[in-house]
């Protein structure tokens, strides 16, 4: 069974989030931050301040001049916004590769975490849940601990998908039972290494199971049926779309009819391509 000590290691060999975006977070997380702080942090990436002149350049903005600093961008874009364009950058370039422990294609996470993402703010939006980007946020990095329990899931492979017939559970069940520590877990301890926010730590903990988040169950329970709406569409199904539970009692918390999640579902299929 794989140990804690192993799991340690292996969280600490994931590159950490790029110092800018590290940095940049610190200081959207601060009440007490300007944008002038924020815009300082972010000019001294060239990458970044590529991408954030072209988001608030896009239609989407609707900004009649053509913005050239920065300081326009992040005041444009605002401290949320920033947030998941740089959560979602630096997670593409971790989960776009193949992931075969769970039988997920290269872009096959990535394709389910973004999607994820999209319904998780569209259902926020849906049921007036305050913090539309944050939903966002959450459902990008749910599934992150599946990279690092890539390897030793691949190596139990055949007894978890065993374990999941003969007892008809679900994966994330078996995975722990083999393993000793499931993804949501593990992934959990990762987010905690990247200093997020504890709302998102727990989101990413409890999205198999949002009746047990302790900080923002609301949050958790968006995610919860996000991914599960993902999964019944194929995004990403993999080997942990196996036997997948949705806590239809979740619903009501968050105030999700049938007909929304139905809404939902026929929506996300109109989803234009996510551009990094």
């Amino acid at each position: 069974m794989l140990s804690l000590e192993m799991l340690v290691q292996e969280i600490d060999s994931v590159p950490p989030l790029p110092t800018t975006v590290t940095r940049a977070l610190q200081v959207i997380e601060d009440r007490e931050s300007s944008a002038k702080e924020l815009a300082k942090v972010l000019a001294e990436d060239q990458s970044i301040t590529a991408t954030l002149l072209k988001y608030a350049n896009s239609a989407y903005y609707g900004v009649s001049r053509t913005v050239s600093t920065v300081s326009e961008a992040t005041v444009i874009l605002g401290f949320t916004t920033i947030r998941s364009m740089l959560l979602t950058a630096s997670v593409h370039k971790l989960v776009n590769r193949e992931i075969s422990g769970y039988a997920l294609a290269q872009g096959e996470l990535w394709k389910h975490s973004i999607q994820c993402a999209m319904v998780a703010k569209n259902l926020a939006k849906k049921c007036k849940f305050p913090q539309v980007e944050q939903a966002f946020v959450a459902g990008l990095i749910h599934d992150i601990g599946k990279v690092v329990l890539n390897n030793y899931v691949g190596a139990q492979y055949r007894e978890i998908i065993s374990t999941v017939e003969q007892e008809h559970i679900p994966f994330m069940e078996a995975e722990k039972q083999i393993l000793g520590f499931n993804h949501a877990e593990v992934g959990a301890r990762l987010a905690l290494k990247w200093n997020l926010p504890e709302d998102l730590v727990d989101a990413i903990a409890h999205h198999h199971s949002p009746r047990g988040s302790e900080r923002n169950s609301k949050l958790t329970a968006l995610v919860h049926v996000a991914d599960a709406i993902c999964l019944m569409l194929g995004f990403g199904l993999g080997s942990d779309g196996l036997l997948y539970p949705l806590d239809e009692a979740v619903l009501d918390m968050v105030g999700l009819t049938v007909e929304l999640i139905e809404e939902a579902m026929v929506e996300v299929q109109e989803l234009p391509e996510f551009d990094i």
